[in-house]
């Protein structure tokens, strides 16, 4: 203790003691809980940082908060943890909450590391699996499609068009018309 604090405190009693330093620092303890609180909700680790280090941090003010007289518990800290992770780490979270993992910090920030490495291992997925975006015209650029919509025309014009194509076709095995070979009757004989 200060020298200055035992002099104010020298004619009292533990209990008065203990009220009186409440009454001073009760007030910066709060500040310093909100600053921790903040720090710790909106921690948010980046793509290319380490996640030994961030998951380090986080334990460090959930440690402080304790500290403090505000413990979390162990199923909020590491949802907390969970959910600051970059969505490169989606299917470590979707298999820790499928198989109901419960872990301590500790355990969990070494299943990450392991996680961190196989993925850093694991090849770059290939370029044919890729998909890439169209590019978007420009304003002035639009051009008018000119000709048949075949796609406007109606079901019962588009069922008359196939058939009658279908009439006129030859068959190339026979040559007679109206069927084509994989419909002709002497050419499914010779199968």
């Amino acid at each position: 203790m200060n020298s200055e604090l035992q002099k104010q405190h020298e004619n009292m009693g533990c209990k008065e003691i203990d009220e009186h330093l409440k009454k001073m620092f009760q007030g910066q303890a709060r500040q310093d809980r909100f600053d921790v609180t903040k720090a710790l909700f909106q921690c948010k680790m980046g793509v290319r940082d380490s996640v030994g280090t961030h998951v380090l941090k986080m334990i460090g003010y959930i440690e402080n908060l304790e500290r403090l007289g505000f413990p979390l518990g162990q199923e909020l800290t590491t949802d907390l943890i969970l959910q600051s992770l970059p969505d490169s780490y989606e299917q470590f979270v979707l298999n820790y909450n499928m198989n109901e993992i419960d872990k301590t910090l500790p355990e969990l920030l070494g299943m990450l590391r392991t996680a961190e490495i196989n993925m850093k291992k694991a090849k770059p997925v290939s370029p044919i699996l890729m998909v890439h975006k169209g590019k978007e015209k420009a304003k002035g650029s639009k051009k008018t499609k000119v000709g048949p919509k075949s796609h406007l025309e109606p079901k019962s014009i588009a069922l008359m068009k196939k058939k009658s194509t279908v009439k006129e076709g030859k068959c190339h095995h026979c040559g007679k018309a109206g069927h084509w070979r994989r419909n002709c009757p002497s050419y499914i004989e010779g199968l």
